[in-house]
């Protein structure tokens, strides 16, 4: 596999970062401790480098009635400046990404794949583009990935630090930026203003932030904001805490809670699924004959999470047990640093998966005691 480095490889090779692949990119895994490291999210801030995830713009007359078709949400509903989390799927229904989309103007979105899924999103994109009825949409699919960075500031004190980079008579376009939302704005760093997209999203659990920023102005702005953090306990983050803390807000992985094998309604995304809309979208038929014979209800296995009743924790394709018998399998596992005890999220099957329900999970020979909980197992005060 080719290896891919974001423009801020350096910057984390100055910072003592332990690197490994993730979706052909070499990212930073940790700087010093990923337990350090998910602390000084859930109580100060974290900054992250996510430049290997994509960015896809769909513009054009028809771009929302063609994302309307494309996706499984409706993105035609989502007002300017908003964003919508959603799934594409395929003809069976199975999950070929998850991904948010932000609505940029009437005609104009910015859709958001995840790393190892951004090739493949974009030429399915291009692909939907073409191939729909009367001949194609009146749309163009840009894949701006290889010059886009995407730096985020997540932790209660993220605002407070991105204030430190704005004009004071912009802050308001900061503060009363809501989740899901974003705004052009303008950043003074490397001695210039420059105007950035800024989303107030993320994938912690945490308040925070995502920059979108030309691979040119990466580095400078990574500096400007460690700098501006400096005060407000800011430190560089890694892979290893981002999986922690989505873990423990209960946010699913693609790879591990979502696969092309899996559907939206056994991962607990039934929400995400808008059948009720008037046009035809992929995977419609399909998805709305899984809905009526229950999956993820009735039949099968489903999401659910799971906390450790004793202190060994449970990992990734580890069975999941009632009385000796295997009924599911772990898809992430590990101790959770926030609440002190062993969380995971597994796939079990569907009469097993009531909150209360005693499970046991095979760690190499030996039963250990787990429960079923609702997710999210973490969720911040607001």
């Amino acid at each position: 596999m080719t290896e891919n480095y974001t423009a801020l490889y350096e910057e984390h090779k100055k910072a003592g970062a332990s690197f490994t692949d993730f979706g052909g990119w070499q990212m930073p895994l940790k700087y010093s401790s990923e337990l350090a490291e998910h602390h000084a999210v859930r109580n100060a801030a974290g900054l992250f480098d996510l430049s290997h995830m994509g960015e896809v713009w769909v513009t054009g007359p028809d771009a929302a009635a063609f994302l309307d078709y494309a996706l499984a949400g409706k993105l035609s509903a989502v007002a300017v400046g908003k964003a919508k989390y959603s799934l594409i799927c395929q003809e069976d229904g199975g999950i070929i990404d998850d991904l948010i989309s932000y609505r940029r103007g009437e005609q104009k979105y910015l859709v958001v794949p995840n790393a190892g899924n951004a090739v493949v999103v974009s030429a399915a994109l291009a692909e939907r583009a073409g191939s729909a009825q009367e001949g194609g949409f009146d749309v163009k699919v840009e894949d701006v990935s290889a010059e886009t960075s995407l730096i985020a500031v997540q932790g209660p004190n993220a605002e407070a630090i991105l204030l430190a980079l704005v004009p004071a008579e912009q802050h308001s376009l900061v503060t009363e930026l809501k989740y899901y939302a974003a705004v052009e704005v303008p950043f003074m760093f490397g001695g210039a203003s420059r105007d950035l997209l800024l989303a107030r999203t993320g994938y912690t659990g945490e308040d925070g932030f995502e920059i979108y920023v030309p691979n040119e102005d990466a580095a400078a702005l990574w500096e400007a904001l460690l700098e501006a953090g400096a005060g407000h306990g800011l430190i560089p983050a890694g892979l290893a805490c981002r999986d922690s803390l989505r873990l423990e807000a209960g946010m699913p992985l693609y790879g591990n809670e979502l696969s092309r094998e899996g559907n939206p309604y056994a991962a607990g995304l039934g929400p995400v699924v808008s059948l009720a809309k008037e046009s035809d979208f992929i995977g419609k038929a399909a998805l709305s004959e899984l809905k009526a014979a229950g999956a993820g209800s009735t039949t099968g296995r489903k999401l659910v999470g799971l906390k450790g009743l004793g202190r060994r924790a449970g990992r990734g394709h580890y069975p999941v047990l009632k009385d000796g018998n295997v009924v599911g399998e772990v898809t992430s596992g590990q101790p959770s640093p926030t609440l002190g005890y062993p969380i995971a999220m597994a796939y079990v099957d569907v009469e097993f998966t009531e909150p209360g329900t005693a499970l046991d999970i095979d760690l190499r020979g030996k039963a250990e005691p787990f429960e079923v909980v609702a997710l999210p197992f973490y969720k911040r005060d607001k």
